[in-house]
């Protein structure tokens, strides 16, 4: 038949059907193009985590063609569709990737993740088969008994009906490792630890998980404070390195502990004489090459001129320290600040680190740092001492307890002894950690110091070394998580509990994809321009000014804001709701706003800019980021800590 026998009204109509055709099949492509929303939310999808031996199917029957029969267990999977027993799914937000049987997931709508705390102070988590078998644990008469012998049993690997599996005894998982474990449900049954219900554990792959290549290697920074009055702890430092490559070199050490030294003081555009605000006086050196090292200790000397304050830029040093030496030649990483003065305040103009100290705590953190400080308190810094301490108890927080020493002297010499003190204490555990780990052996675990009590230099040093050879030995081995589909594990180490020790098994992180994180980063930013406009114009429409200049909420700009918080008009994000957090920027009122004094206000933004800086820095670490053969980069995951969220 030729298209001339068509009359006009005909080929209209058959055009016209095409078209729909079209439009239905181009309509049908959207719908499955994107992720099922979840009940009452306009942003957050459904999502799955897969179980171990789990298989994608081209369509919804097991007869279909595999189209993943190695799929990667608890991947967590986007839900495009449901049928019958079956879910459509997809590892990206673009596309289903196949058919899945619904029983061979778990559903994770909140994406809540636990990651294990660093083993210093705790026992290995155990992994309970129900919330029963663990209360009934916790109801034993004797409840440090009843710990030891489960430790024991599961550490044998003989069998108990009550526990599904337990973290490694002889070392840390692979802190390098991208492992999800989700919380499913929480619990609170007695005051001081929480029961959680974990779905899955996943090791991840072998590519953050590579073999650490020859023996261990322990990198110690000292971050060193060179502003007037601090002669004699730079005189001691400049001896102490060399006592300690003596010791090295006899221990047949020499290339197994390296020393770095960076010096900080304060702004040279405010006091140009001080000559500089950080400076590396030497990037990382061996005893085997101690000469390079001590040749570069001549320019470690104390300023003469003052600075424009009594609180120094010791944040600065930090930064430089963690940013800008080569720690990629050693497993285990130590900074130890040394300083007489606290952080200059956010309100100082001439700060050059955004980042308050918790912030740049979890930058350390993320690169496997610990920061351990050495605070020297004399009659002179009286006025500073408190906001001082409380600073850098924050910037040396691990798991609840911090790597924190104060010297309270008027007499340098004596405070400089106490320095050597707390150095020496150190040098002498991160060697004898090489030694052990060299020898196949585990370092001792760290007595439990009685509550109450400042740590001394020395317990301070072996928990530091006990849980950096485990940490070290968990990445040598690629000590993997046990793989758990469903389980019930305490927040909090039972035994240190018993004793009114709170010592965290786990801390809680939020796993944001690329596009979550950076659509909090220009939320965040927006709030802030905002705060900034109106306390500088003393004008009243911070909301308005908010809700205007925000993409993410459609709500009528001019509507009435009273009574109603941010989280309320949806500026942040959703996936920020029912987080078991009480946040100041979710639940701050237009009302609470305007309540505050400038100095509060003042505060509240530069908090916020705190967290904006730590944004940036966890977008550019490739490293933290996990793609989960994602297609598009703005799926990619990171585990943010529930504390770094606004």
């Amino acid at each position: 038949m030729h298209a001339g026998t068509f009359g006009p009204r005909v080929l209209s109509i058959l055009l016209t059907a095409v078209f729909c055709v079209l439009l239905s099949a181009a309509g049908t492509t959207a719908v499955q193009a994107a992720p099922l929303l979840q009940e009452g939310k306009k942003t957050l999808y459904q999502r799955v985590i897969s179980h171990p031996e789990a298989k994608l199917y081209e369509t919804a029957s097991e007869s279909s063609t595999v189209v993943n029969g190695r799929l990667r267990a608890f991947t967590p999977l986007y839900v495009y569709e449901r049928g019958a027993g079956w879910l459509n799914v997809g590892v990206g937000t673009s596309r289903p990737d196949g058919w899945i049987k619904e029983d061979k997931t778990t559903p994770w709508n909140q994406s809540m993740t636990l990651l294990f705390t660093n083993r210093g102070q705790r026992d290995p988590v155990i992994f309970f088969r129900s919330a029963d078998d663990l209360r009934g644990v916790c109801e034993a008469q004797d409840l440090d008994g009843e710990l030891a012998k489960l430790q024991q049993s599961v550490q044998a690997r003989k069998a108990d009906p009550r526990v599904v599996a337990a973290e490694p005894a002889n070392s840390a998982v692979n802190s390098k490792s991208f492992y999800l474990m989700p919380i499913l449900e929480m619990q609170e049954p007695y005051e001081g630890t929480k029961f959680l219900k974990v779905a899955s554990i996943d090791p991840g792959g072998d590519k953050k998980a590579k073999e650490e290549a020859g023996s261990p290697k322990t990198g110690v920074a000292i971050v060193m404070d060179t502003t007037k009055s601090m002669g004699p702890y730079i005189d001691q430092c400049k001896a102490l390195l060399k006592t300690i490559f003596d010791r090295l070199e006899k221990d047949k050490l020499s290339s197994n502990v390296g020393f770095a030294v960076v010096a900080f003081r304060n702004s040279p555009e405010a006091a140009p004489n001080v000559g500089y605000r950080t400076k590396i006086i030497s990037d990382f050196t061996t005893a085997a090459n101690r000469a390079e090292l001590e040749k570069r200790l001549t320019e470690l000397d104390e300023c003469k001129a003052s600075t424009h304050s009594y609180a120094e830029d010791s944040l600065a040093g930090i930064y430089t320290a963690v940013e800008s030496l080569s720690w990629q030649d050693y497993n285990s990483r130590i900074i130890l600040l040394v300083t007489d003065a606290g952080p200059l305040p956010t309100s100082d103009r001439y700060r050059s680190v955004n980042m308050e100290p918790q912030e740049l705590n979890d930058f350390a953190r993320q690169k496997g740092i610990w920061i351990v400080a050495v605070h020297v308190q004399t009659p002179a810094g009286k006025a500073d001492h408190a906001s001082a301490q409380q600073a850098y108890q924050i910037l040396t927080r691990v798991d609840g307890r911090s790597q924190y020493q104060t010297i309270k002297t008027d007499n340098a010499k004596t405070g400089s002894l106490y320095f050597n003190r707390v150095a020496e204490s150190l040098a002498q555990n991160m060697s004898a950690m090489v030694k052990y780990t060299l020898d196949g052996r585990l370092m001792t675990k760290p007595k439990d110091e009685p509550s109450g009590q400042a740590e001394s230099p020395e317990a301070m040093a072996e928990r530091l070394g006990y849980a950096m050879q485990l940490d070290y030995l968990g990445r040598v081995k690629k000590t993997a998580a046990p793989e758990v589909v469903s389980s019930w594990i305490t927040d909090m180490d039972l035994a240190r509990l018993a004793r009114n020790q709170h010592v965290p098994n786990v801390e809680v992180a939020v796993m944001l994809t690329k596009a979550q994180l950076s659509d909090l980063r220009d939320q965040v930013g927006i709030i802030i321009d905002q705060a900034e406009r109106t306390k500088k114009t003393d004008s009243t429409d911070f909301f308005q000014g908010i809700l205007s200049a925000s993409a993410r909420t459609t709500r009528d700009p001019s509507a009435p804001t009273t009574g109603q918080n941010l989280a309320q008009l949806g500026v942040l994000g959703e996936f920020l709701d029912g987080l078991p957090y009480r946040s100041e920027v979710m639940l701050l009122t237009e009302e609470d706003w305007y309540r505050k004094s400038v100095g509060e206000q003042t505060a509240f933004i530069n908090r916020l800019k705190s967290k904006l800086s730590r944004y940036e820095e966890y977008d550019r670490d490739r490293d933290l980021w996990e793609g989960f053969g994602m297609y598009s980069a703005n799926d990619w995951v990171c585990r943010i800590p529930l504390d770094m969220l606004p």
